[in-house]
């Protein structure tokens, strides 16, 4: 097994975490645009590490008398914005931006971009943070999937036992609970949906 095709697991088995989470839990460079709600507050589709820009184009007449340009760049400033993002600590509940001041993201479609780093990542005492460990634990468990011979009957065995309802011999049969396991159907394997389970996105989402 060459160097390239144990990357080409790893980028596979990512690019499933990310689709079946909703999100992503490295850092990366993005910007993203939403519709504003006439809200103060922003959710987000993945928490904020660092932001660098908070932009809106208003449509129609601007909502504060003494705001001129366009697009209009809010202050990043903390006394003037509230950010709830990455690192994750305790008490996390959602990615979310929230004016003060009593300021608010005016109604539009795709009228607020926001650029910046972004990534789920848990607290560690580094700016950035770090990848999950459950969800390293979840990525390492596709990749040795991906690693198992199909070929080999006694790995597809152990791959799919789990998915067995009922079984059969002459003298005696069983049938196993179907719910067994519990939690989301995910990836299709439930050690690693459990692992996954508690990162799925949850929060209505305003991205345009």
């Amino acid at each position: 097994m060459g160097d390239s095709r144990i990357a080409a697991l790893i980028d596979e088995a990512t690019h499933t975490i990310d689709r079946v989470t909703g999100q992503f839990f490295e850092p990366r460079d993005a910007s993203f645009r939403f519709d504003g709600r006439g809200t103060p507050t922003l959710e987000l589709p993945v928490p904020p590490i660092r932001l660098d820009s908070l932009k809106v184009d208003f449509e129609g007449r601007f909502p504060f008398p003494y705001v001129s340009g366009y697009p209009f760049e809010f202050s990043l400033d903390p006394t003037n914005l509230v950010v709830v993002g990455a690192p994750v600590r305790g008490g996390y509940d959602g990615a979310r931006l929230t004016l003060r001041h009593g300021l608010f993201f005016p109604k539009g479609h795709g009228n607020v971009t926001v650029s910046g780093r972004w990534g789920y990542t848990e607290d560690d005492g580094t700016p950035e943070g770090r990848t999950p460990l459950a969800v390293k634990r979840a990525c390492i468990l596709l990749v040795l999937r991906g690693l198992l011979p199909m070929a080999d009957e006694a790995a597809f065995e152990a791959r799919s036992r789990w998915r067995i309802l009922e079984e059969r011999t002459r003298d005696q049969s069983y049938r196993l609970d179907p719910n067994r396991g519990g939690g989301l159907w995910l990836t299709g394997d439930p050690e690693v949906d459990q692992l996954l389970t508690p990162y799925v996105r949850t929060s209505p989402l305003g991205a345009a």
